[in-house]
């Protein structure tokens, strides 16, 4: 072989290598930049999954379901603004304060990364990898309940646009005593309910004949007592059967709190039992509708440590100072102390104000001037109040002070105000009306132990 023709094949060698790495380079370019283009299947659906449900499932508190791609697409835009703007996830909770369980709380990563999605044409990617959409068997956050009790028949909301207060009775039976370990309350008429106080009455063998006989309904039995009579709760001797207050609350966006194996609250079952539901608030409708909300419940062993709880402000151990009055074309502020008499472990917090609530703080100070952040809310949001549970429990001290700041609202600037032109707005005899006006926050707490700090309260299993 000549020389010549050597250094020809030398070249085309070279020539042949340089153009296949040339393409090689091109093809890794262009999968790396396919790589870093977000999908909904690769990115986005699991975003969405772990941070907007259980809300944005079919027939949930959410007014559109966030399932699928078909679902998604469509809104993009729309998710990115609200994601941008922090209103969606709704978490009013200020993360910079404290932190809570189960928080829906959007990094600036994730924003970014949904953001990027849309300018990309929002892309699906590839269906095999999307992961399953987290549903729950029985419509239940928790699981399956070992009992599901339904209420005995549907509650007729007339659609007079005015709000409805109503107490149900709900009669079940047990086939043999044991204890709650949890209760999740599912709202039949999501739109419509918005608040509940669940109670539970229990009956001891052979006081009782006839638990199913008595009315389903009754409605204003805060201003008439007398009117609880027709649900025939008492004993056929006429006294009282043991009554557990706060079985469960229900409220917007308000998920089933539930604890660790051996500590839940003392709530035992007998044989035959009522679950009250105490001033189930239905809001206004323009058109006549109903209601068939229900429980789901799971059985547990007696705790071997019991959740307490206590109310500070409205129908509370302390009162607000000063008295929750709040004049028109004003923005107030208001506090309540008080003096915790033993060492504590709280587990959760609720917060709870109407539609003039601008923001709420709670903190403790420590005999020893030490603050213990709680919980602090810088844009109250009357739509969504959740119960908040501390991923470990926060030990206060013996002697420490509980502080509640609270400020109102109540100018014609407030865009939630219920009255134009604004009025003077109270408590009103404990009324739950959104229009009159409650301080509350609500403190689940167990005695302390020693290393209770320590307690992972994420761990929660009822199977």
């Amino acid at each position: 072989m000549t020389g010549r023709l050597q250094r020809s094949l030398v070249a085309v060698s070279c020539l042949t290598a340089l153009c296949c790495t040339d393409s090689q380079r091109v093809d890794e370019v262009r999968t790396a930049t396919e790589a870093s283009v977000p999908t909904f299947s690769r990115d986005i659906a699991p975003l969405l999954y772990r941070e907007c449900m259980p809300c944005h499932l079919e027939d949930r508190i959410g007014p559109i379901a966030l399932e699928t791609y078909e679902d998604v697409a469509p809104l993009a835009d729309r998710i990115a603004r609200v994601t941008r703007a922090r209103s969606m996830p709704p978490w009013p909770a200020d993360a910079g304060f404290s932190r809570f369980r189960e928080e829906r709380v959007l990094t600036d990563e994730e924003i970014g990364l949904i953001a990027r999605w849309l300018e990309a044409g929002s892309p699906e990617g590839d269906p095999a990898i999307l992961p399953p959409i987290p549903v729950n068997p029985a419509g239940s956050e928790l699981g399956t309940p070992d009992l599901v009790v339904e209420m005995p028949e549907p509650y007729e909301i007339e659609g007079n646009g005015v709000d409805h207060f109503v107490v149900v009775r709900v009669p079940f039976e047990v086939p043999q005593d044991t204890f709650v370990r949890a209760v999740e309350f599912v709202p039949g008429n999501r739109a419509l309910v918005h608040h509940m106080n669940g109670h539970l009455i229990v009956y001891e063998p052979g006081k009782k004949t006839n638990l199913f006989e008595g009315e389903t309904f009754t409605e204003d039995a805060v201003h008439n007592p007398a009117a609880l009579e027709s649900l025939n709760l008492r004993n056929d001797d006429g006294s009282f059967a043991p009554i557990f207050v706060n079985l469960v609350n229900y409220l917007p966006g308000m998920s089933p709190t539930a604890y660790p194996n051996g500590l839940s609250y003392l709530f035992p079952l007998m044989a035959q039992n009522v679950f009250l539901m105490n001033d189930v608030h239905y809001g206004p409708s323009t058109r006549d509708t109903f209601d068939l909300s229900h429980l789901n419940i799971w059985y547990g062993p007696r705790p071997e440590r019991v959740v307490r709880e206590f109310i500070l402000g409205t129908y509370g151990v302390a009162k607000p100072v000063p008295e929750l009055i709040i004049p028109p074309d004003t923005v107030m502020d208001f506090h309540i102390e008080y003096e915790v008499p033993r060492d504590i472990s709280v587990l959760s917090l609720n917060p709870h104000m109407h539609l003039l609530g601008k923001s709420i703080k709670a903190y403790a100070v420590t005999r020893m001037y030490q603050t213990i952040p709680l919980i602090h809310i810088p844009r109250w949001d009357f739509h969504w109040q959740y119960t908040y549970t501390f991923p470990r429990p926060v030990h206060i001290p013996s002697g420490s002070t509980l502080v509640v700041e609270a400020t109102y609202d109540n100018t014609a600037e407030n865009p939630h105000n219920p009255f134009s032109p604004p009025r003077t707005v109270r408590e009103h005899e404990g009324s739950m009306k959104s229009t009159d006006e409650m301080l509350q926050l609500i403190v689940s707490w167990t005695p302390y132990r020693p290393g209770d700090e320590l307690l992972d309260l994420t761990e929660v299993s009822l199977e």
